[in-house]
């Protein structure tokens, strides 16, 4: 078997998520019980119930993707059909290389779930202290992008944030300078630029307080090395293969920005063919999609496509 197992990350949240599959499945329901126990709030209740604004908080969405994205992992797990369905790698966008890590045995739910909880505190707050935004920019290569970010800076930070998928990149800074961007893109024939809905400047420098923050918290986190299910870095598509790699790559991840597109094709090359999303919502299997046409991706975000698969 050749599969891969893909984790979606901030902006897959959506008002409801999680819901239908803890209402049929008991593995899933217990995952979310045992979220609020550990957050000491009900996260269930903001997950099934609670408006879309709420689940748009960086705080909120972060712990609420993790935990959803498990209690459908939990699910296949357990179930007679899907239990034999093992990944021999990992991979998450962003905040799902947290679900990856899990899901390979190198931090426990309870962890994980601790140090996302931090992580999206650290966030929100780097971003409250700040002025920062990001913006998709459709239909440009690496280069063009670039050059787009140099004149639209004027002497304030935008770079390269996400490297999704061909023809779609996300760039971050000051918030000036990201509405520079937007109005100079046509000048470098973008199909589109789209100010995205965030709370700051995330994967650039202006987070390097939530970093600092984030590795004391991992410094006191109980990590294992992978061994028998690889996990690919974000940061430098390379498998992790220590502790410190792994402390290192996750604090990177805040600063640095996000080779997602080059992590699929490592994997693609490296004879990876069957693919899963795990979580809410369908980023990863339409980044997927253009990144290889051909690629096949199974996407597992409700109850009813957890049933198609188990039969």
């Amino acid at each position: 078997m050749n599969t891969a197992f893909l984790f979606p990350g901030q902006g897959a949240q959506v008002a409801g998520m999680g819901a239908d599959i803890a209402a049929e499945f008991p593995a899933a329901e217990k995952i979310f019980q045992k979220a609020n126990d550990v957050l000491g709030y009900d996260l269930r209740k903001l997950c099934f119930e609670g408006h879309q604004e709420q689940l748009n908080a960086t705080a909120v969405s972060q712990p609420a993707i993790f935990t959803t994205s498990i209690a459908i992992l939990e699910v296949l797990r357990e179930n007679n059909k899907t239990k034999s369905l093992v990944p021999q790698v990992t991979a998450g966008l962003s905040l799902g290389e947290y679900t990856a890590l899990y899901a390979a045995g190198v931090i426990s739910f309870e962890d994980g779930l601790k140090l996302v909880h931090k992580r999206g505190h650290a966030m929100q707050e780097a971003a409250d202290a700040s002025r920062g935004s990001m913006v998709s920019i459709l239909g440009l290569d690496e280069d063009t992008v670039q050059a787009l970010c140099n004149e639209a800076a004027q002497g304030q930070l935008l770079v390269p944030a996400n490297f999704n998928c061909p023809g779609q990149i996300v760039i971050t800074g000051e918030i000036e300078a990201c509405q520079r961007a937007v109005e100079l893109a046509p000048k470098y024939n973008a199909i589109k630029a789209i100010p995205l809905a965030v709370a700051g400047a995330f994967h650039s420098a202006i987070m390097k307080p939530a970093a600092d923050a984030l590795a004391k918290a991992i410094a006191q986190t109980n990590l294992n090395a992978p061994k028998n299910i690889k996990v690919i870095a974000n940061i430098d598509t390379q498998y992790y293969t220590s502790v410190e790699q792994i402390g290192t790559g996750l604090v990177k991840q805040l600063v640095e920005p996000i080779l997602w597109q080059k992590c699929m094709e490592k994997l693609l090359a490296d004879g990876f063919t069957d693919f899963y999303e795990i979580g809410p919502g369908r980023v990863l299997t339409g980044l997927m999609k253009k990144i290889d046409r051909k690629a096949k991706v199974n996407n597992i975000s409700n109850a009813q496509s957890l049933k198609d698969l188990i039969g």
